[in-house]
């Protein structure tokens, strides 16, 4: 596996925020940070994975059998990952990786760029014997991948042979992407130090929030990640109200804290006749990494598959919002007749109790139907309430 990170031949990274240009005798010019930087890497980059698939073809790639493979599961041998200017390649093959990092640079070269040495190694992502820098995994995105040895019972499956991998692949939050939260955390405790309560759970939500969203594909909670970072912030918070009140611990315990639920220990505000603003936690978010789904092949929320992307991501601009979050509800899949929505089907929506019957028109009361199922719902409904009605009558 590679990891590596574009840059041009100063060794400045290129598609940062702050880069630098030449430098003269005395002056050092640097460029206003400006949202264009990873445009300009994604058309920099145009054409790098069209170059590794063709490569991908040409490799001396054998099956358990000992023959060659076709050149589809080649190219799919071969895995080429890229956000921007930060890139990953993944193959079996040690040798592979290193003859792709020379097809890289010298494919750069040609535009003036190369790929800077501190941020461009190849590492295993489970013996660290194998990896030049002794170390196992890596870290892409704030993201760290790493492949731990289990027993059988615990370890993954390979999918063609049913066998049992022996190791157990675990995508966590890195330690730079965890301090910087805290940090971040730390900070705006500070900011508040004299503020109320309030007002330092309205900024902290927020933040508590994002963060956690943005690991919420990751196993941050299986490694109790999610706890630590709870727990760091408790003792933040503590020392916050020990400062309020003054050196008392107790009262600020009393003051600041009160129990919602099960919860002895709730971080919220205590106001009479109204609802308390409590402060988020990491845990209450959770996270898993095997609840991701692939976007299918090259698909893009721009390339009009209105169905696909609203399902996926509750929301298009091309698609009413209500219904696109019922899509998303409903994971792409009609209640009525059970099965998916297509490009093209019309979409109805449905109550699921009549208004007519005392519905509320509330997304807990709504449902997407396809056009001809919501026909049928709703002449069947009509012939029995007739038919009640009739009997009502005898």
């Amino acid at each position: 596996m590679m990891e590596s990170r574009m840059t041009r031949n100063c060794h400045v990274r290129f598609g940062e925020r702050y880069e630098e240009t030449h430098q003269s005798q005395d002056w050092k010019v640097r460029f206003v940070p400006t949202p264009l930087s990873p445009l300009l890497a994604n058309v920099a980059l145009h054409g790098l994975e069209t170059m590794l698939n063709e490569y991908a073809v040409t490799i001396d790639y054998r099956n358990c059998y000992g023959r060659q493979e076709s050149q589809k599961n080649k190219i799919k041998s071969l895995n080429f990952i890229r956000y921007a200017d930060d890139f990953l390649v993944l193959h079996r093959d040690s040798t592979v990786v290193h003859r792709c990092r020379d097809l890289i640079s010298e494919w750069l070269n040609g535009m003036g760029l190369q790929l800077k040495p501190s941020k461009t190694r190849i590492t295993h992502t489970l013996n660290p014997e194998l990896s030049e820098d002794g170390l196992a995994g890596f870290d892409f995105l704030g993201h760290h991948i790493q492949q731990f040895p289990v027993g059988k019972h615990n370890c993954a499956i390979e999918p063609q042979n049913k066998k049992p991998l022996g190791f157990r692949t675990l995508i966590t939050p890195s330690k730079d992407a965890c301090k910087n939260h805290q940090l971040e955390l730390k900070r705006v405790v500070r900011k508040h130090k004299y503020s109320h309560q309030a007002r330092l759970i309205n900024e902290l939500n927020p933040i508590i929030r994002g963060w956690t969203n943005y690991y919420q594909f990751s196993d941050a909670q299986s490694v109790g990640e999610l706890t630590r970072q709870d727990h760091l912030l408790f003792e933040k918070l503590r020392a916050w109200g020990r400062h309020k009140c003054k050196g008392k611990l107790k009262k600020a315990y009393e003051k600041y804290w009160t129990k919602i639920g099960n919860n002895n220990w709730v971080f919220a505000t205590r106001q009479e006749n109204a609802n308390p603003l409590r402060l988020l936690t990491h845990t209450e978010f959770g996270s898993s990494s095997t609840k991701y789904v692939k976007v299918k092949g090259e698909d893009s929320p721009f390339n009009g598959k209105l169905v696909y992307w609203s399902t996926r991501m509750g929301r298009n601009p091309d698609m009413p919002s209500r219904k696109a979050s019922l899509l998303k509800r409903q994971k792409g899949v009609c209640p009525w007749c059970c099965l998916h929505f297509r490009e093209g089907d019309i979409l109805e929506e449905d109550h699921v109790l009549a208004r007519a019957l005392g519905g509320k028109d509330r997304y807990d009361n709504l449902q997407l139907l396809h056009g001809h199922c919501h026909d049928t719902k709703t002449s069947n409904s009509h012939f029995g309430d007739r038919a009640l009605e009739l009997a009502m009558v005898k």
